[in-house]
């Protein structure tokens, strides 16, 4: 047990040696910095803060990493220095873009399997390449899917961000970007070190050599999809349900590749696939579908809430239609700030909820407070009514 326990300390110190934890923090300050400059562009304000798309992911994420370490360990699952470090390219580069999507297990551990399959085609200089477990990878593949999928699934009703998109007709809509970026920590063997094997069937997955180390590798995951025909955490869970599934899928072909090796490689193309078919069929269904958050007949359809403020205390969410101020009946955005300033620091508000049942909520505006309530609506970029009025 000394030897477990001074190996994972050394791989826990380890893991401040990756530069992929550096880049994910550098990623998160970026895709924050960037929506922070179009929220200001659409609506004159800051939403969320700039740590947003990492924000309730710390507990998530480790439970995850705990969840892989068991995985990984308990089997004797081996990955070299130089998988990981192929993984670490991969996930940077195609981060490079901005796009979340892209950090998908599918593309970054798929696209990793073909790079480790080919380099040993390309001359003397791959050999430390050539000896590597494939059945690994795919299992690391599938469940780093399930993962994304639970990821997904756990996206609140107020951790989407809107934005402004010009509709068929002419007028600016609202549309929600779910978007979400998690770092797991997982514990991995890694060949020479002072562990031994204990078991006659451990490491299972090994890699040819006799002791290991530990390392703790941080596995980025992530995931964006813009949401225009429903509201944003129902179509959070229809989404998830697709990838978890796949990912199920994924890893008991994995799990078949230990006894069929040409079962990883078709793992991999079948993960490729699938996801790209799951973001297609998700894309054109929600295409089809009206916008959730054009504007209502009944009144004003609240796009987004600013965190800390009256309108998050008294739990008015995204979707729902604001249809009086103070008694008085509202259909534009003018009328809910006219209405709202003439009964002072006082308010009250009818609102319709997602089951179009009528609720009404009141409070009171205290210094600080955000003087419109912190209620985003969709009506023209802040940018295009700003030049207008110069």
């Amino acid at each position: 047990m000394n030897l477990w326990a001074i190996e994972l300390g050394k791989g826990l110190a380890k893991l401040f040696l990756q530069p992929l934890l550096y880049w994910s923090l550098f990623l998160v300050v970026l895709a924050g910095y960037r929506r922070i400059k179009q929220e200001r562009k659409n609506f004159g304000i800051k939403i969320f803060d700039v740590f947003s798309e990492w924000k309730n992911t710390l507990f998530f994420s480790l439970l995850l990493g705990v969840i892989f370490s068991v995985i990984f360990l308990g089997t004797g699952m081996v990955l070299s220095y130089e998988v990981m470090f192929i993984i670490s390219i991969v996930i940077i580069l195609l981060s490079i873009t901005g796009k979340f999507t892209l950090l998908s297990p599918s593309y970054t551990i798929g696209l990793t399997y073909v790079i480790l399959l080919f380099l040993p085609f390309l001359g003397k200089g791959t050999q430390p390449f050539s000896d590597i477990s494939f059945s690994v990878i795919v299992i690391l593949l599938g469940i780093g899917l399930i993962a994304e999928g639970a990821l997904i699934w756990k996206t609140r009703k107020e951790e989407s961000y809107p934005e402004l998109i010009k509709g068929s007709r002419g007028g600016w809509i609202g549309l929600h970007r779910l978007k979400k970026l998690s770092i797991i920590p997982f514990f991995t063997l890694v060949p020479s070190g002072l562990i031994t094997p204990f078991a006659p069937y451990w490491p299972y997955f090994s890699i040819g050599e006799t002791t290991y180390s530990l390392v703790l590798f941080p596995l980025l995951i992530g995931f964006e999809q813009a949401v225009l025909g429903n509201a944003p955490a129902n179509a959070a869970r229809r989404l998830a349900k697709q990838v978890i599934l796949l990912g199920v899928f994924i890893l008991v072909l994995a799990i078949g590749s230990v006894f069929q090796s040409w079962y990883s490689l078709a793992a991999v193309v079948l993960s490729i696939l699938g996801r790209e078919l799951i973001n297609y069929r998700f894309r054109t269904a929600d295409r089809l579908s009206s916008s959730f958050f054009q504007r209502s007949k009944a009144g004003l359809k609240v796009l987004a809430i600013i965190p800390e403020t009256p309108a998050e205390r008294l739990e008015i969410l995204p979707g729902e239609v604001i249809t009086k101020v103070n008694g008085f009946r509202v259909s534009g955005i003018e009328e809910f700030y006219y209405s709202l300033q003439k009964s002072g620091a006082f308010f009250k508000l009818e609102i319709i909820d997602f089951n179009g049942e009528n609720r009404f909520v009141q409070g009171a505006l205290y210094e600080g407070d955000h003087h419109e309530l912190g209620v985003v609506f969709a009506a023209d970029p802040y940018r295009k009514k700003r030049l207008l009025s110069n």
